[in-house]
């Protein structure tokens, strides 16, 4: 490029801030006219999440509902990625963005033919309600499936990552609009999120349940926040003037708009009483910041202006966020300068996408053991395949799941690794969660016979999920983390007959009770609902031809009983950061074929600017291996006045065989901060204790052979 091409590209990059001001200005003013033309009626039917048209205002239907999870959902054809608990198991913020941006565009070019086909219904518009970014505190939350995992630092960076690649770069336009959701506080039971009042400590909300909301927030620029269902210290979550109002738009600057959790308004007079009548419900509603509401209660908006409860002025308040939201994603009205109008379908499942799909399952699955029956040789003679998921698409999907043009199972991505003269042979040999009735099961015999055998076994979309969702649980949730009894009596009647080379499979969206698997298995892998190129994940996985990277982002307990109260928010005796013991495997934890060896870690400490952590990391083994280092803090005070320690860094790094990688961390200083009782945040003066590791510190670190290595530092 010659200098004056240069000179000429940096001017215009120096104006680009005052043009995109300029250019909001605009919309902002836009906006204010449009809604200046409204009549009453037209601006209320504009506040639910079916809106009709406004013919004369040039304004077409519209439902804000739709979703994208891990792929465009519930709506036809899409490509369909591994479940967020997945992604967050491969620690890989760029993959993740980049899936992000592979759903928005997706997503836009579904919206653009189904306007063409003058098709307005639910599931067809671009305000996207995802991600979930809710902890994922206790393992038994049918909904956890759908989350990052249960530290707030890996899900606020995760979540960050899928919000920026599913609005884009423009500096002011919007591929599509992201949604972070449920604010606040919600991760379980299912069954009384229509009634519970959650009363957390001001230290647990600020250092557990609000972090990943602020980081999207502050860093992702996410347009949209979903109030939950629950009460947050008296106060409905989509009503609540505290964190709609006083946290969300106040401290944080939050600019976007706020959506109900779907009838969470009905909530706020029929479950949890704060109101007398659907008026009084949508009165504290949009007094408290909300801004559009999944349901019909807002039908009843007239009335509370008839009642004086609000007045058009409030309407017309909360309806501005409303149409910078439109106007941002430019269809509000016909606008040639959004640069996401041509999205060809060409886009949607392509090979591209499909690739990407394919990569994202690989680096989540996580390899639990492995007593060095993996990698299977491709040339085996025999090998047998069985378990109720190993040929059930179904068991690929988790929840809120589009329809992929392909879905490649278990078996069929493992029998497309072995040579043709392998003998392959395949029987469910049990259902989900039912007993085997026949007297003589022959798939145990063929296991037995078999030089390996796979079992893929574990829990799907019908025994954990939404409220309503799983047909086999307590309202979505589990009652325990113990895989179903028909399938564990199935893997010890094979176990029974086999003494060496099997193989489990385990499926699902969260930890499930290890302890007897780990006896009756060779080698355990941790699929996860993996999407649609599971099954290729898994066999490349399987024989070698790719390597385990995944690693845990939720604590797998030893003992599901010792578990504390389901309905108790208390973060005490929950996740790596608050857990002592009943630890089976930490969070962070994951094999592979090689061996990383961890050097010392240096430390260099600035109270204003933070940490600098440096560590080698060496192969010694024969295996190209990506490793996941993770560097965990514990501050002054640590499990008295602050968490047992708190993850501050990760970053996955590839360690070619037979070579050193030096890593180097930036610890900020917010990152190393102490939360008090009355949920301030300040940097305590005293020592600081870093350890870097491949997995969580925890008591069964030692037993797991996880390396750790721990340094001091004084601030």
């Amino acid at each position: 490029m010659n200098p004056r091409k240069i000179i000429l590209f940096v001017l215009f990059m120096a104006t680009l801030p005052i043009m995109s001001q300029d250019k909001m200005q605009q919309l902002e003013k836009k906006a204010s006219e449009i809604i200046s033309q409204m009549t009453l009626d037209e601006k209320i039917s504009q506040m639910m999440n079916a809106t009709p048209g406004i013919p004369r205002l040039g304004i077409e239907p519209y439902d804000w509902w739709n979703e994208g999870l891990h792929g465009v959902g519930r709506d036809g054809r899409a490509t369909v990625f591994p479940q967020p608990i997945g992604l967050g198991a491969t620690f890989d913020p760029t993959l993740v963005q980049q899936i992000g941006d592979a759903i928005a565009t997706e997503g836009r070019a579904k919206y653009i033919v189904a306007r063409r086909n003058h098709n307005y219904a639910r599931y067809t518009g671009l305000t996207f309600w995802s991600p979930n970014i809710n902890i994922f505190r206790d393992p038994r939350w049918g909904r956890g499936m759908e989350t990052y995992g249960e530290d707030p630092f890996l899900t606020g960076t995760m979540g960050t990552a899928f919000v920026k690649g599913m609005q884009g770069d423009d500096p002011v336009y919007l591929k599509v609009a992201a949604c972070g959701k449920h604010y606040a506080v919600h991760s379980g039971p299912e069954s009384t999120r229509h009634t519970a009042n959650v009363e957390p400590s001001r230290r647990d909300l600020w250092e557990t349940y609000l972090p990943a909301f602020k980081m999207l927030v502050q860093h992702g620029h996410v347009e949209i926040i979903m109030g939950a269902y629950n009460r947050v210290y008296g106060e409905s979550a989509s009503g609540s003037q505290f964190l709609l109002t006083d946290v969300l738009r106040k401290q944080w600057g939050f600019k976007g708009h706020i959506v109900s959790d779907c009838d969470a308004i009905n909530d706020i007079y029929q479950g949890h009483k704060i109101a007398q009548t659907p008026a009084e419900a949508c009165a504290i509603a949009i007094k408290a910041g909300l801004n559009v509401e999944c349901g019909h209660t807002f039908k009843a908006m007239k009335e509370a202006i008839d009642q004086q409860l609000l007045t058009e002025a409030d309407l017309d308040k909360a309806l501005i966020p409303l149409m910078m939201t439109r106007l941002k994603l430019g269809i509000l009205q016909p606008d040639a300068d959004c640069p996401y109008n041509n999205v060809s379908e060409d886009v949607i499942c392509s090979d591209e996408h499909l690739a990407l799909s394919r990569k994202a399952a690989t680096e989540s699955m996580v390899l639990l053991k492995n007593d060095g029956v993996l990698p299977l040789q491709k040339d085996i003679h025999t090998l047998f395949v069985t378990g109720a998921g190993a040929a059930d698409a179904f068991w690929l999907m988790g929840n809120y799941f589009g329809i992929a043009n392909r879905y490649i199972t278990y078996l069929q991505g493992i029998v497309s690794k072995v040579s043709n003269g392998t003998a392959v042979n395949y029987r469910p040999g049990v259902m989900e969660n039912s007993p085997t009735l026949n007297s003589i099961n022959w798939a145990v015999d063929e296991a037995a016979g078999a030089d390996y055998t796979v079992v893929v076994m574990g829990n799907n979309g019908n025994l954990e999920g939404e409220e309503g969702e799983a047909i086999d649980s307590e309202w979505g949730d589990r009652t325990n983390i113990r895989v179903p009894e028909s399938q564990m009596k199935f893997l010890r009647d094979i176990r029974a007959k086999k003494k060496s080379g099997i193989i489990v499979v385990l499926t699902g969206g969260s930890p499930v009770d290890m302890r007897e698997i780990t006896q009756l298995a060779d080698a355990v892998v941790m699929a996860w609902y993996p999407g649609q190129e599971g099954g290729y994940a898994l066999g490349d996985l399987l024989f070698g031809d790719a390597n385990f990277s995944g690693r845990l982002p939720v604590t797998f307990p030893a003992d599901g009983d010792l578990l504390p109260a389901f309905d108790d928010y208390s973060m005490r005796g929950r996740t790596y950061k608050y857990m002592s013991d009943n630890i089976f495997y930490p969070f962070g934890y994951g094999l592979n074929y090689g061996r990383v060896e961890y050097g010392d870690l240096q430390l260099t400490a600035n109270k204003k600017k933070g940490v600098t952590a440096t560590i080698t990391l060496t192969n010694p083994s024969q295996w190209d291996v990506t490793e996941t280092v993770q560097l965990y803090v514990s501050t002054p005070g640590a499990g008295v006045s602050a968490p047992l320690q708190q993850l501050a860094a990760f970053r996955r790094v590839e360690v070619r065989a037979g070579s050193s990688v030096e890593v180097t961390f930036d610890i900020a200083p917010e990152q190393m901060m102490t939360v008090g009782e009355d949920g301030s945040s300040r940097l305590t003066r005293g020592e600081y204790t870093f350890t870097a590791a491949s997995a969580a510190p925890s008591s069964r670190n030692a037993a797991l052979g996880i390396q750790t290595v721990v340094k001091v530092v004084k601030l």
